[in-house]
């Protein structure tokens, strides 16, 4: 069974070792290994992520099954001060990926929204990645492309995507 707990400050490791694990396989033939070390170093450092905790910028979440920790998300309630619940991070472990987990997931995160009044949740994709197609298959339509500076000269190329609730 998938449960999906409220993380707390002494989780960052376990958060910053999914990241660390996903990233290159997700990543990794997408951007160069300059870039995807430069932004796991801006993201999830220890200072970016307890930054980002105790100012409450997102709620983190740890997925979880009986045996291990499966996964993380990071999600904020009325993103823009709108009606809408942004899911910032969702990374799960590959050897999880294919069965469900993600689906679940995202379903628990729009009980979530729905609970704080969100009518649709928000969420970037870099553009070349395969999740473009899950995120399809399960609800979200591209509503804009955008190219956002993140320093150093790098570039995210993402779809902004929305799914209505």
């Amino acid at each position: 069974m998938i449960t999906i707990l409220e993380a707390s400050l002494k989780d960052i490791s376990i958060i910053q070792n999914i990241a660390y694990t996903t990233w290159p396989l997700t990543y990794g033939e997408i951007l160069s290994k300059e870039q995807l070390d430069y932004m796991l170093d801006l993201i999830y450092s220890d200072e970016a992520l307890t930054n980002q905790y105790k100012k409450k910028e997102q709620l983190f979440y740890l997925i979880v099954d009986a045996e291990s920790t499966l996964g993380f998300i990071g999600i904020e309630h009325h993103y823009k001060e709108q009606n809408v619940t942004r899911i910032h991070k969702i990374y799960l472990l590959s050897e999880t990926q294919g069965k469900g987990i993600g689906k679940k997931v995202i379903d628990e995160i729009a009980k979530m929204a729905l609970e704080n009044n969100s009518t649709a949740l928000s969420l970037n994709v870099n553009r070349y990645n395969t999740a473009l197609t899950f995120y399809k298959k399960i609800g979200f339509e591209v509503i804009e492309e955008v190219d956002i500076e993140i320093g150093n000269g790098y570039f995210m190329e993402d779809y902004v995507m929305e799914k209505k609730l």
